[in-house]
């Protein structure tokens, strides 16, 4: 009986993955959804009655629901490099030129297009998907598997027997289009339902789907990443001893073990073919179900590749090219205006409806006061609206010849910029060399308080995932917090009040800001959301000052003597620590028990050993990750910059160190230290 439901199950799950297959690699369903249901749930039923036959690579994985606190980072075993960017032909012609330089003369490109989402890396071990990794920053990304695993497309398990036992794939994992306005449309049915404003829907819908697709990557509930129905074309592999000389045999070898592998991609013998490629798909990309911004051009051969090397970011047999930005006119209708977390207004265009780039554009970027100026932009102006990288477009022109003469047009009147706050009616400032106004009112403003809050609780500073934007407005609408210290002080029977909070969501957000209080002193300072005080900067304040008192007692000089503080950083936080009101929050916060200095463990690792000496760490190392050799630096009094000039002290190289670099130090006479050389010097 027991083998009987075992082959059961084989078969099922067997017949399962051929009509994922067939539906979202080939686009060749065979079998009605209601058909498909029908199957999986038999598999599924089977499988929980029989759990001992359920395999982790068994199709019934996909349809999601483990949760994941926290993403495992992982070291990529090959760094995932970025590409250089180029955006017209004669960039596309030097290109060529300079592989010609390197002395291949007979070669040829592949090109794919360049899909505009989320690079993934895929590692399969004798034919099953075991792990996927985010790119993160190219060294170190997050652990997603359990979210990729839920992607129909990506098999769990290879197809054919004719693979190498172990091997890395990567892809860009996309929103298509058609997802992407489903999901939109099913959100703004959800929030009209719960009495949300247009303004307010708007915030919250995904801008674009490569946003989207981020997001959803990083969710916490695999049941709902599995929903989102997320797509993936792979596009590389690596690994050793493959079993083919090209990267083009290689992708149509992938394809047969089951993978989805961009049918548009083509061989070009000719910098000239290459460009009747690019103008091809100019025209075309609107036409795909996914979003594409440009083309990845690739020296064909392995073995040229590896003769062409890397520089220290990007391969040199390999260049991205984009395309121009889509653009189209329409009339701006209104202007509306918007507060940030840190106060900064921002000028939003509010358009007649048009098509861009196949979706419906109604709003774009106005960016402040100097842009509405330079463009001289009037409500009723037809004007001329670009969609490139940007979450939401944004004017580029106003087409002066349908501009109306007549006095009593709207069009005829320029602009004149708001001088209070939209939402406190607070006087605006503008700072020397600041490019935006902003509303002072940081403590009282209601969409800058809830922006500290969100701030406040995101991963990188206090990491509360169990408080929401959702629930921090309910919270501050209910009353129950107004600044940051206020969530310290929650109650649960407080929470019990707020409409879809119950008692195991109550007690699991009171868990996570009891676990909040260990976080240590520079994310903490980080956390505080103190304007021009980024995640780096915090991190040199708190090793440099050691305590939250020292740095309020810090003079504009003592600032200064920080590295990259500037005379601008440094008087925001003087202003900072001299408010009243920011001097009760800190208070507050104290008395609740979070961490405002450094712990023992930091004090006795920190030293002066490379005090008043600058690095620039270039290149990939052996034992450690650049992240963790600058956080060794900056924990050992040295400072770390990014390029080299004379008052740089060491160069530490790893491989693949760019040569420009190289040189550059050799020019100036910098000294240029291995990994080795680093240990010792830090050892001693």
């Amino acid at each position: 009986m027991s083998e009987t439901i075992k082959h059961k199950i084989e078969a099922l799950s067997k017949e399962i993955e051929e009509h994922n297959y067939n539906y979202y690699v080939l686009s060749h369903p065979t079998i009605s959804d209601f058909e498909f249901d029908k199957v999986l749930e038999e598999l599924s039923d089977l499988e929980k009655k029989y759990p001992e036959y359920l395999s982790p690579d068994s199709p019934s994985q996909r349809v999601g629901g483990q949760i994941t606190k926290e993403f495992k980072t992982v070291k990529h075993k090959y760094p995932m490099l970025s590409l250089g960017n180029t955006y017209n032909e004669d960039d596309l012609r030097d290109f060529d030129d300079r592989i010609r330089k390197a002395g291949l003369s007979d070669f040829e490109y592949v090109c794919e297009l360049k899909y505009d989402g989320v690079s993934i890396s895929l590692i399969y071990v004798n034919g099953l998907l075991t792990q996927a990794v985010t790119r993160g920053d190219g060294e170190k990304g997050d652990d997603v598997t359990a979210n990729v695993k839920t992607i129909r497309s990506i098999p769990l398990k290879l197809r054919g027997k004719d693979f190498p036992d172990e091997f890395e794939i990567r892809g860009e994992i996309f929103l298509p289009k058609k997802e992407f306005i489903r999901i939109n449309d099913e959100l703004k049915s959800q929030l009209i339902e719960e009495g949300y404003g247009e303004e307010e829907i708007f915030e919250k819908q995904f801008k674009n789907p490569r946003n989207a697709a981020s997001g959803t990557l990083k969710m916490q509930d695999s049941k709902v990443v599995a929903s989102r129905r997320l797509d993936c074309y792979l596009y590389a592999l690596l690994g050793k001893d493959l079993p083919f000389e090209t990267h083009y045999e290689g992708l149509h070898e992938a394809e047969k073990w089951g993978f989805k592998v961009s049918a548009d991609m083509e061989k070009c013998s000719s910098i000239d073919g290459l460009i009747k490629y690019l103008e091809k798909w100019d025209k075309k990309r609107h036409s795909l179900n996914v979003e594409t911004d440009g083309v990845v051009i690739k020296i064909n051969s392995f073995d040229q590749q590896k003769k062409l090397g890397f520089t220290a970011k990007s391969p040199r047999w390999a260049i991205a090219y984009k395309f121009k930005a889509a653009q189209v006119s329409t009339i701006l209708e209104s202007i509306s205006y918007q507060v940030g977390r840190t106060g900064a207004i921002t000028p939003v265009a509010n358009l007649k409806p048009v098509q861009l780039a196949g979706t419906t554009v109604k709003r774009a970027s106005l960016h402040n006061a100097d842009i509405i100026e330079k463009l001289d932009v009037r409500l009723g102006d037809t004007v001329f609206v670009e969609k490139g990288g940007e979450i939401i477009p944004k004017i580029i022109a106003v087409d002066l010849s349908k501009r109306s003469s007549d006095l009593f047009s709207e069009s005829s009147h320029p602009t004149i910029y708001i001088t209070n706050c939209p939402e406190c009616n607070t006087k605006l400032v503008r700072s020397e060399g600041e490019a935006n106004h902003y509303c002072p009112n940081e403590l009282g403003c209601p969409p800058q308080l809830k922006g500290k809050m969100e701030h406040f609780v995101s991963r990188k500073a206090m990491d509360i995932d169990s408080l929401g934007a959702e629930t921090i407005a309910q919270l501050y609408d209910a009353g129950l917090v107004k600044t940051i210290a206020d969530l310290y002080e929650l109650k649960k029977e407080e929470l019990l009040k707020i409409d879809r909070m119950a008692e195991k969501s109550a007690n699991n957000l009171l868990e996570g800001i009891k676990i909040s209080k260990a976080v240590p002193f520079e994310r903490v300072l980080f956390a505080l959301g103190i304007r021009h005080i980024g995640e780096t900067t915090a991190k040199k304040l708190a090793y440099y000052f050691k305590n939250s008192d020292s740095l309020k007692n810090a003079t504009l000089d003592q600032l200064l003597e920080v590295g990259d503080i500037g005379e601008r950083t440094a008087q925001t936080i003087i202003d900072y620590f001299a408010d009243r009101r920011s001097a009760e929050i800190i208070s507050k916060l104290k008395h609740a028990g979070l961490q405002f200095e450094l712990s023992e463990e930091q004090l006795t690792t920190t030293t002066e050993k490379l005090k008043d000496l600058t690095f620039v760490v270039s290149g990939v190392f052996n034992k450690f990750s650049r992240d963790e050799i600058k956080k060794t630096i900056e924990q050992n009094g040295g400072k770390n910059t990014g390029s080299i000039s004379g008052k740089t002290s060491f160069v530490l190289a790893g491989e693949n160190m760019g040569p420009e670099k190289l040189k550059k130090a050799e020019k100036l006479c910098v000294p240029v230290i291995s990994e080795e050389d680093f240990i010792k010097m830090i050892a001693e």
